[in-house]
C-alpha cells in the first residue's frame, strides 16, 4: 500500500484568466497571473492510497463518495500523469494499482473562491507525490483539471502564460516571484455569500468567447499591458501600482460578464456597496491602500499590506457591521486586533451612514503563501483499509 496526503491553497488573479481558445485543453485566450494564498487558512486537502488489493478506482470529496471516470478533466490528469510515470519510472507497477482518493475543502466550493484550482492543483500534485513524479512539470497536467489550477501548483505570485501552439505545451504557469519576496502582501476575503454562483464559469466563459466583443478587446489590449505593469509592481513592491491594476482588471472582467449574451451576474448590491467602501477608503487616504477584486461570484477579495490591515476591519465594521463582531467566528484566520475610531474619525471619512447590518457572512484573513505541500501519513483522510476516516451519513 502506498499513500501521499499533500494541501494545496486557492490563487485569487490580480489579472483575471476568463475564456478559452481550446475548451478540452483549456488553453486561455489570454494570460493571467494571481497570488496563491496560505494554506494555513484555506486549503484543499487530499490522500491518495495505491494498493493491489483495491478491486476499483474509488473517490470522496467532502465526505460523499463520487464517481471518477464519469469526469473527463479528472481522468485527463489521471492519464497524463500515468503517461510521465510510463516514461521516467524505473518500476512502473504502481501505476496499475486501483486509487482511493479522498479531498475535502475548508471553505465553500463552487463559491467564486477558486475551490476547483486548490482541488486540481492538490490533486495533481498528491498523485505525482504518490508516483515520485513531484519534480515535473505539473502547472500543464493541473490546467487539464482547471484552468487556474496550474498557478496554484506554485506559492507566491504566479504567471499563467497563454502560449500559443495549438498543443498547449506552451500553456503553463511560472512563478514571478515567491511568498518571501513580499511578506507583507495580505488578503481579507469578504464572504457575502457562500452559495453556489448560478451560472458556473465554464458556461460564463464559453459565452464571453462567443459573444462578447469586449473580451476580445481586453485579450489584446489591455491584459498585455496590464501584465507587464503588474509584473513589474510586484518585484519593486509597489503597491500602489499593484492595486490600481487589481481593481481595473476586476472591473473589465465583470463589464465582459455583463457584454456577454444573455449577461453573467456574478457581483451584487452588496458586492458593489464593497467596492464604493474600498474607492473611499483609498480617496480618504490620498493613495490606494485596499484593492479589491471580484472573481466569478458575489464575494470581494481585498489586497493589502499587513500594516493596514487593523485599520481597515476597523472602518470596515463601523460602516458593515455585524452581530457576530468581533467573534472568531466572524473574522477568521490570522488574528487581528482593530483599532478604536472615534466619531470625527467616521465623520471626516466621508461616508454619510453605515451599510444594513450582517452584509458579510464573515471574513476571511490571510496572505499570500507557499505552494503545495506533502503532509505526515498520520493526517492522512483515508484509514488503514483505504476508505475514509470521516464520511458524511
Amino acid at each position: 500500500m502506498l499513500t501521499a496526503t499533500c494541501k494545496a491553497a486557492p490563487n485569487i488573479a490580480v489579472i483575471k484568466y476568463w475564456g478559452k481558445r481550446d475548451e478540452e485543453l483549456i488553453l486561455p485566450v489570454n494570460d493571467s497571473l494571481s497570488g496563491t494564498l496560505s494554506t494555513d487558512e484555506l486549503c484543499a486537502k487530499t490522500s491518495i492510497t495505491a494498493d493491489t488489493t483495491f478491486t476499483e478506482d474509488k473517490m470522496w470529496l467532502n465526505g460523499e463518495e463520487v464517481t471518477i471516470w464519469d469526469n473527463a478533466r479528472l481522468k485527463n490528469c489521471i492519464e497524463y500523469l500515468r503517461g510521465i510515470g510510463e516514461k521516467k519510472l524505473t518500476d512502473k507497477s504502481v501505476l496499475n494499482y486501483k486509487l482511493h482518493i479522498c479531498s475535502e475543502n475548508n471553505f465553500p466550493t463552487a463559491a467564486g473562491l477558486a475551490s476547483s484550482a486548490a482541488g486540481y492543483a492538490c490533486f495533481v500534485y498528491t498523485l505525482a507525490t504518490l508516483y515520485g513524479l513531484e519534480n515535473q512539470e505539473l502547472t500543464a497536467i493541473a490546467r487539464l483539471g482547471s484552468g487556474s489550477a496550474c498557478r496554484s501548483i506554485y506559492g507566491g505570485f504566479v504567471q499563467w502564460k497563454k502560449g500559443e501552439l495549438a498543443d498547449g505545451s506552451d500553456s503553463i504557469a511560472v512563478q514571478i516571484a515567491p511568498a518571501s519576496h513580499w511578506p507583507e502582501m495580505h488578503v481579507l476575503i469578504l464572504v457575502v455569500s457562500d452559495a453556489r454562483k448560478k451560472v458556473g464559469s465554464t458556461v460564463g466563459m464559453r459565452l464571453a468567447v462567443e459573444n462578447s466583443e469586449l473580451l476580445r478587446f481586453r485579450a489584446s489590449h489591455c491584459v498585455p499591458k496590464h501584465t507587464e505593469q503588474m509584473k513589474q509592481a510586484i518585484l519593486n513592491k509597489d503597491f500602489a501600482t499593484f492595486g490600481e491594476i487589481t481593481i481595473r482588471e476586476s472591473n473589465q472582467f465583470h463589464a465582459i460578464c455583463l457584454d456577454t449574451y444573455p449577461p453573467c451576474v456574478y457581483m451584487n448590491d452588496r458586492s458593489h456597496s464593497v467596492s464604493h467602501f474600498i474607492h473611499k477608503y483609498n480617496e480618504n487616504a490620498g493613495e490606494v491602500k485596499a484593492a479589491y477584486t471580484f472573481d466569478a461570484g458575489a464575494n470581494a477579495c481585498v489586497y493589502l499590506l499587513e500594516n493596514e490591515v487593523a485599520k481597515f476591519i476597523s472602518y470596515l465594521n463601523a460602516y458593515f457591521p455585524n452581530d457576530e463582531s468581533p467573534s472568531d467566528e466572524y473574522v477568521r484566520g490570522i488574528p487581528v486586533q482593530p483599532n478604536p475610531l472615534s466619531n470625527s474619525d467616521l465623520q471626516s471619512f466621508g461616508l454619510s451612514a453605515t451599510i444594513s447590518k450582517n452584509t458579510f457572512k464573515y471574513i476571511i484573513h490571510t496572505k499570500v503563501g507557499e505552494g503545495p505541500q506533502r503532509l505526515d501519513n498520520n493526517e492522512s483522510l483515508l484509514g488503514a483499509d483505504g476508505t475514509p476516516k470521516n464520511l458524511k451519513s
